[in-house]
């Protein structure tokens, strides 16, 4: 992997190079929310620490789309309408989101409107001196650093980056304005490297045990505590929206016979719905909320479909969203007291 250096002052110049791919996008103020938005201008940009209500999937497995339209003469996916855009300030744990998406949508049977979206999209990556909130677990869950996944990640050493060339994009990135880069790293900025890294780690307020957690959801099956948060949880879904690594969707038809016409849509779909598990016969298989509960919560804690591993990436996010205080924090903390 390739790695170079830019001064702090000469991120702007480099951002405004970047236009020459796509469309700019990063994270922006939005009233009191901090989000995900197209950025005119440099100064539209929030890089200090702080984290977007909704993740980064939000641009590349959007809530809602057209999957297709057609009539009596023409069959359309409009894939070649995708804009190629540019994502500046991605976190650490965004991108293992990004990464476990990955997994989802391209092995075995690729998705198109997720890898065209992929294809389409420069992940930037910029990692800060300390955590963003007090309910940042991502060290916890070993994503608060990551090295894959990215086109190019800037580590923040306060006065300057040091540049992680991750792709054969970001190596074209970083030709668009090769001005700006530096390739004489010297052990003074290797060794502040290592510096901001140990104090950044020291700033974490808040962990989970991830050593026996994934063992204490298995052993925790029966445990009353599933039927005792089933009884607080609202079943609103707010968790799984903002969640980095949730994917799940639904598909619906919609046909015009008399107009010889119809489209097919895709949005965002929630385990933690009643409606997600019923099938043919009205029967349901997780009929009572703490069943669904058990099963969101062990993919995030425990282990992932085929992965083998837990799906949180450490963010944060569901401890904002939950108007109940039903969250990774107080779920693995009830599991790990209850032991």
């Amino acid at each position: 992997m390739r790695v170079l250096w830019m001064e702090k002052g000469k991120l702007k110049e480099f951002f405004y190079s970047m236009k020459a791919f796509g469309e700019l996008w990063g994270p922006i103020q939005k009233g009191k929310t901090r989000i995900y938005g197209k950025a005119e201008n440099f100064s539209d940009l929030k890089l200090e620490p702080g984290r977007t209500a909704l993740p980064i999937k939000k641009l590349i497995h959007p809530s809602k789309f057209t999957m297709f339209k057609y009539d009596k003469q023409e069959y359309s996916t409009k894939l070649e309408n995708i804009p190629r855009r540019v994502i500046l300030g991605v976190s650490p744990c965004d991108i293992h989101g990004l990464l476990k998406l990955d997994e989802i949508f391209l092995e075995e049977e690729p998705d198109p409107y997720y890898e065209k979206r992929r294809d389409n999209t420069a992940i930037i990556g910029i990692s800060y001196c300390k955590p963003c909130c007090d309910s940042c677990i991502c060290q916890s869950m070993g994503t608060d650093v990551v090295d894959e996944g990215y086109d190019l990640f800037f580590s923040d050493l306060e006065d300057f980056y040091l540049v992680w060339v991750g792709s054969s994009l970001g190596d074209d990135l970083v030709r668009l304005n090769p001005a700006v880069f530096h390739d004489d790293i010297d052990r003074t900025k290797l060794e502040k490297f290592v510096e901001c890294k140990k104090e950044r780690d020291k700033l974490f307020a808040c962990s989970i045990d991830m050593d026996v957690l994934p063992d204490i959801m298995e052993l925790s099956y029966d445990s009353p505590i599933w039927d005792e948060l089933g009884d607080k949880c609202l079943e609103c879904g707010a968790c799984t929206m903002v969640c980095p690594s949730c994917n799940c969707y639904n598909v619906i038809d919609e046909v015009y016979l008399s107009e010889g016409k119809g489209k097919r849509f895709r949005y965002w779909d929630c385990c933690i719905f009643k409606e997600y598990s019923l099938v043919a016969g009205d029967h349901n298989f997780r009929e009572n909320r703490g069943e669904r509960l058990r099963l969101w919560y062990g993919h995030k804690l425990n282990s992932f479909g085929p992965y083998g591993r837990p799906a949180c990436v450490g963010c944060g996010r569901c401890v904002d969203a939950c108007p109940v205080d039903i969250n990774v924090l107080t779920v693995a903390r009830a599991l790990l007291e209850s032991k």
